[in-house]
């Protein structure tokens, strides 16, 4: 079996990128949170506001509402902080994006995940507004170093899986 991973950072710091190579050089899989949450109910609830004729548009779209995606996800959950956690887990390895710290520790408490990967692109990216991500790089078991090119990426993943998890014990 494969480890359940938690994959966050702030926006477009290369989480995504991080789980494609996973996905496509290891096996796991994974779809954005965003992506899973568009399709489960914020395309829904955002269509007529802003006018979206496909859920391919509302995704395109999601930079510019961080704050309002935010804060429908935290309503989503409001009653189960695990709720999206377990609903991600059910149907892949990955959960690519989590950005609430109340959700994160009601997962960590349940005993969502195995491990907790940081994607870092702080050296061309500024951090996240605290409004749409209030996750620590602290909070995670280890970090990826996405500074440099694609290549250098996929040796820091290579790196991760080689040394760190195929290390450690496997999910029964």
């Amino acid at each position: 079996m494969k480890h359940k991973l938690l994959v966050i950072g702030h926006g477009r710091h290369g989480k995504d990128t991080v789980c494609e190579i996973l996905r496509d050089e290891y096996g796991y899989t994974f779809e954005s949170s965003s992506q899973f949450c568009n399709k489960l109910f914020i395309y829904n609830n955002l269509k007529n506001k802003y006018g979206y004729t496909s859920e391919a548009e509302c995704y395109a779209d999601r930079h510019n509402h961080r704050e309002e995606w935010y804060n429908a996800i935290c309503d989503y959950v409001a009653l189960d902080l695990s709720k999206l956690g377990r609903e991600m887990f059910n149907s892949f390895n990955i959960y690519c994006g989590l950005r609430n710290k109340r959700e994160f520790l009601a997962m960590k408490k349940a005993n969502s995940f195995d491990y907790v990967i940081w994607v870092d692109r702080s050296m061309h990216l500024p951090p996240e507004d605290k409004n749409s991500m209030d996750l620590e790089q602290s909070m995670a078991d280890y970090i990826i170093d996405n500074n440099g090119d694609l290549l250098e990426l996929k040796r820091n993943v290579r790196h991760l899986i080689k040394y760190k998890l195929s290390k450690t014990e496997l999910i029964a």
